[in-house]
């Protein structure tokens, strides 16, 4: 048995060039996000021979300093991350510090590098078995360029792997491709053989990012594809899917970012096709470009050596998400006309008129409340472009992470203004209460008459300040003919699960734990409606016993009424599908808890079952967060307006502090006799 040693370094580098560098378009993929993460603003890339004889990539980004070349070739060696905590939520497009060194170490790479601040560029190669780095001077611009020369001229055996001149620079332009349809701030152009064979030019204005979707994916994707904006939290998805009745579905036009990345992820395709279903026949497959855009720390890029994968730590959520977003768009495209009959009250807007095939969904209202028609005020609550974010600086993007809000367009006559979508009547009652918010001039305070408190004696002493600090009688003159109220500010959170709350009227010491069980009974009970199933992406088997198969079959109509599709058979109970407010729960568990609940009750009504579950799924997690509070309160008072006009007793106290104020003064006043 041989002895164990330490490998050469240019061995190692080499087994590691295994996993990173595949073929001439893998060199070419890590350099071009080396280039953006150096916030480049133009990429040009020349290829001799398919990327076997040359790939150069130059570009005008910020350079690397003459004392950190030596570094740039070293494996292991980077400027993106340096903790753990830079690992868990990666925000630069790469990480690990080893694609120069294996690069390097299959070919004859040279890096030519200047940054503003130093007055004469330097390149740096590595050679011999040791990888040792030379550095001399250089004439270049601000900016790098690498150059790859003979790819595996080193390792044989890999070079008579590649394929065809002609297939490899498919591969490499491939590549550009998607580089170029991630990131319309750039300028990109690729040359073959002194033959320049793309040009994309940087989009700055709306037209200009529907040509290069053109120039990618072809005249007939952009004008049968429809926009999609969705937004919920922390997570969004924005991009184009094609019309369900277009005449061709092919494969080839699949572009799927998470964060910029460009992924090969099999839950988002699934998640597509599966919105799809029922659509497209026999092995047709979906076209579509799309932006998913996730917290840096719900997303773990570290998995694949090529980063063509990722994980979500909550998948299921990601790919219900994802599944709802699209299956809204596709539904509003199969209808004829946009019915909202049911708000008898409220004036809505004309829906824009589309090109045939061209309809547009917008975002959820889990983003901002629906659309009516103000003359004064739809500009400024137009929907949003899919592609306004996409022109900023890589690291600027994903540092703000996840965008509330994008500028309409407005001029481009293809992807118009989309309007807002729901799914799931939970949502239909949202945005019923919410309808007529944008008429609004201004904001109703919380507290718009306060009887004031009666102080009777005055305050002698500081001993009874916490008794004597009372509650204030609600006024019940509250204007009836407005709509649109608000809790008011969030101060601070009290003993954990109290929001001190401010509005211009006064203070009020809010319980988060009985606004967030409010909340639950109003998304699990919505008037005149009963909750959509939501289809698991991996239906759920319980083994159930012969007493909770029987109670289970007494209450079915029920529990069906709450979006909870179970199959039984032989003993096992299968979870299909739930509703949207049930999706986070562990549903095992959640099941047998119920029919535990159900077997000790004769009888059990529909409001009896929905507040059972509002206590099941209310937030337990302690403490409450100020930003928690914030959105619990944002959520009741677009969801719930009649706990905001008139709040029950155990969900809101308001606060009188003048008891406070005056001890205050009279202790004051006692001191200065005293002095």
């Amino acid at each position: 048995m041989m002895a164990i040693n330490l490998l050469p370094p240019q061995l190692a580098n080499q087994i590691a060039a295994g996993e990173v560098v595949e073929r001439p378009a893998s060199v070419v993929k890590e350099l071009l996000e080396n280039s953006l993460d150096a916030g480049a603003t133009t990429i040009d890339i020349d290829i001799d021979k398919g990327g076997a004889k040359l790939i150069r990539i130059r570009d005008n980004g910020c350079g690397i300093n003459q004392a950190d070349l030596k570094l740039a070739l070293a494996r292991h060696a980077t400027s993106k991350i340096s903790s753990l905590d830079d690992l868990e939520a990666i925000i630069s497009m790469g990480f690990r510090g080893e694609a120069l060194a294996s690069i390097s170490s299959v070919s004859r790479l040279t890096l030519t590098s200047r940054t503003a601040s130093q007055e004469e560029a330097w390149q740096a190669y590595a050679e011999g078995r040791d990888m040792a780095v030379t550095v001399k001077p250089a004439a270049h611009p601000v900016g790098s360029t690498v150059e790859v020369l003979d790819l595996f001229y080193n390792t044989p055996a890999r070079r008579k792997f590649l394929r065809t001149e002609k297939t490899e620079f498919g591969h490499i332009d491939e590549v550009v491709r998607r580089i170029a349809l991630s990131r319309f701030d750039v300028s990109i152009s690729l040359t073959h053989n002194g033959k320049r064979m793309r040009q994309y030019r940087a989009a700055k204005e709306e037209h200009q990012y529907t040509r290069r979707l053109s120039a990618i994916c072809g005249n007939n994707f952009v004008e049968q594809s429809m926009q999609l904006s969705w937004e919920h939290g922390d997570l969004a998805i924005k991009g184009w899917i094609e019309h369900p009745s277009s005449p061709t579905h092919s494969s080839d036009i699949q572009y799927c970012y998470v964060n910029g990345r460009m992924m090969r992820d099999r839950l988002i395709n699934h998640a597509i096709r599966q919105a799809y279903e029922g659509y497209l026949q026999g092995e047709q497959q979906p076209s579509y470009v799309l932006y998913l855009t996730v917290d840096p720390h719900q997303v773990d890029v570290n998995v694949h050596p090529a980063k063509h994968e990722v994980r979500f730590h909550e998948s299921r959520l990601v790919h219900d998400f994802i599944y709802q977003g699209v299956l809204s768009v596709l539904s509003q495209a199969t209808q004829d006309s946009l019915s909202l009959s049911t708000y008898d009250d409220v004036e809505l807007i004309t829906p824009p008129s589309f090109p045939e095939n061209r309809q547009v969904a917008g975002e959820n209202v889990f983003s901002q409340p629906y659309q009516t028609t103000v003359d004064h005020q739809s500009n400024n609550h137009t929907s949003s472009n899919v592609l306004s974010s996409l022109d900023e600086p890589k690291q600027s993007k994903e540092r703000e992470n996840t965008a509330k809000s994008m500028p309409s367009g407005g001029g481009n006559r293809q992807f118009g203004d989309s309007y807002q979508r729901t799914q799931g009547m939970l949502y239909q009652k949202m945005m019923q209460e919410s309808a007529s918010s944008v008429e609004k001039t201004e904001k109703i305070p919380l507290f718009p008459e306060r009887t004031p408190l009666n102080l009777g004696e005055s305050v002698h002493t500081t001993s009874d300040i916490e008794n004597r600090v009372s509650v204030v009688p609600r006024s019940a003159n509250v204007s009836e003919q407005q709509n649109d109220y608000t809790f008011g500010r969030v101060l601070a959170i009290y003993q954990q699960k109290y929001a001190l709350i401010e509005s211009s009227q006064g203070l009020g010491l809010l319980a988060l734990e009985e606004a967030d069980f409010l909340l639950k009974c109003a998304q699990l009970l919505p008037e005149n409606e009963t909750l959509k199933p939501q289809p698991l992406l991996v239906p759920l088997k319980v083994v159930l016993n012969k007493e909770e198969i029987n109670t289970f079959n007494q209450f079915q109509a029920l529990i069906s009424d709450f979006g909870i599709i179970i199959e039984v058979s032989h003993g096992k109970a299968t979870i299909h599908a739930v509703s949207l407010p049930l999706r986070k729960q562990n549903l095992p568990v959640l099941l047998t808890t119920l029919l535990t609940y159900l077997s000790s009750e004769k009888s059990c009504t529909k409001q009896q079952l929905g507040h059972w579950f509002a206590k099941q799924i209310i937030y337990e997690s302690a403490p409450w967060s100020q930003a928690q509070a914030v959105g619990l309160l944002a959520d009741i008072e677009r969801l719930c307006p009649q706990y905001v006009r008139q709040p029950p007793e155990n969900l809101l106290q308001l606060i009188e502090l003048q008891p406070v104020v005056a001890a205050l003064n009279n202790e004051r006043s006692k001191h200065a006799k005293k002095t």
